[in-house]
């Protein structure tokens, strides 16, 4: 990779301060680590691993079954645990960075390669340490019965969304179908928003607008569902490490009830937030303005420690459950903590500190995120100065383009939910910024 492209994301590097090569005193730790041996109770379940085309951090396999009464949710996760000595210079490192970063051209491990993809991720036919959790549900997909061991597993196939296997393919999406009920029931929220997503094009990279496919959003329930098992089992032992996030402020769903009668998009007195922003499609502009709208409603996610007494922030308001992050220990630090907490071995010492440490590796790369989609939008625009693009304004100011997946601030555009033609005055990558005019 060079030009631009390559100039602009090493400025990125170098102005957010992103992480380096590991040290050589933690790749020797690391290197130590993955050669020890893998031992522990083999499970011998046909574990399948189902990731975006390319994944090699492998953090969870699953193992779906129907039961006389209901599902059996196998689901292993990667136990970095098993590897990381605690205090040492591999475990420091780790706290240091909190989380994986994305970028185009690479990505900032939370742990080196020899672990994050060699001997800790759960790779196709390799047995690996794991926390497996075991879950039991009724024919309406609620949980009755759960486990939680470190066993050692071994995944039979490595599968994308697009290549669910056949025998596979009904149970995931019979249990998702249950899951996503169970969600709407207690009033979760699923924000049906296009997400700006960096991908490869022709030798290069652009932008584009993603929705998730069927067999994503299962797979993400069967995390979910995982997620709010270990808060639970968590909450029941007096100790942990939640995912939290406070209702939102009255004033909120009002300014969105306005909004949307503006745009002339019916919103009923008696239809709830999360049904009413469930059935909005990001294709029609005036929908795709009240989506833009409602991302702002949810705000406040962090991490919530607690240790004998109950915290008093328990839920996650978008989830409208206690939840945790639990399903992706080589990705985010944090996870390695909750899984320590649900086998009932709490690393109380370290649980104080680790909602500021992820805070702070949230913040990064939300930066990253932002600075990568800026760069990359000035760069697939560079050279098209002139031209006219049909777009939808989503905000007062702000515009979102058809094609190619650009959002940018545009004064003197019509209200939103309003489709306008802008022209493209300037794509500066070395600024990362473009600007167009009505």
């Amino acid at each position: 990779m060079n030009g631009p492209l390559a100039d602009g994301l090493a400025a990125i590097r170098a102005e957010l301060d992103l992480p380096r090569e590991f040290s050589d005193e933690v790749m020797a730790e690391a290197q130590a680590a993955a050669a020890k041996p893998v031992e522990g109770e083999r499970v011998e379940l046909p574990f399948i691993t189902i990731d975006p085309p390319g994944a090699r951090d492998l953090d969870q396999a699953m193992h779906l079954a129907e039961t006389d009464d209901g599902f059996r949710v196998s689901y292993a996760i990667a136990d970095p645990g098993y590897f990381v000595d605690p205090g040492g210079a591999l475990d420091r490192e780790a706290h240091a960075r909190g989380a994986t970063l994305y970028l185009p051209d690479a990505k900032i491990p939370l742990y080196p390669p020899v672990l994050s993809e060699g001997a800790g991720s759960l790779l196709p036919g390799e047995w690996r340490p794991a926390v497996l959790w075991t879950i039991d549900l009724d024919r309406a997909g609620e949980p009755v019965h759960r486990s939680v061991a470190r066993r050692v597993v071994r995944s039979v196939g490595q599968h994308t969304y697009d290549d669910v296997p056949e025998d596979v393919a009904p149970l995931l999406r019979a249990i998702g179908l249950l899951r996503l009920d169970i969600e709407r029931a207690r009033g979760g929220v699923r924000l049906p928003r296009a997400e700006q997503e960096v991908v490869p094009s022709d030798g290069g990279w652009t932008v584009r607008y993603r929705v998730p496919g069927e067999f994503e959003e299962y797979n993400a329930q069967i995390s979910l569902l995982c997620g709010m098992v270990a808060a639970s089992l968590m909450l029941d032992a007096g100790v942990g490490l939640l995912r939290t996030q406070p209702d939102p402020k009255p004033q909120a769903f009002e300014r969105l009830r306005l909004a949307a009668r503006a745009l002339g998009v019916e919103w009923p007195q008696d239809e709830s937030y999360p049904e009413f922003v469930r059935r909005l499609d990001p294709a029609v502009p005036a929908h795709a303005a009240i989506v833009h709208e409602a991302s702002r409603i949810g705000f406040g996610a962090g991490y919530t420690a607690f240790d004998g007494e109950e915290p008093e922030l328990q839920t996650h308001w978008a989830v409208a459950a206690p939840y945790a992050h639990a399903t992706a220990p080589l990705r985010r630090l944090q996870d390695r903590y909750v899984s320590d907490c649900c086998l009932g071995v709490p690393d109380r010492a370290a649980l104080p500190a680790l909602p500021a440490t992820m805070a702070a590796a949230s913040r990064r790369a939300g930066a990253v995120d932002r600075a990568v989609v800026d760069l990359l939008e000035a760069v697939v625009l560079h050279g098209r100065e002139g031209e006219r693009f049909d777009a939808v304004v989503i905000d007062e100011g702000v515009i979102q383009l058809r094609d190619p997946a650009v959002r940018a601030k545009v004064p003197g555009v019509p209200v939103p939910g309003s489709e306008v033609v802008v022209r493209l005055e300037r794509a500066d990558p070395a600024t990362r910024s473009v600007t167009f005019t009505p």
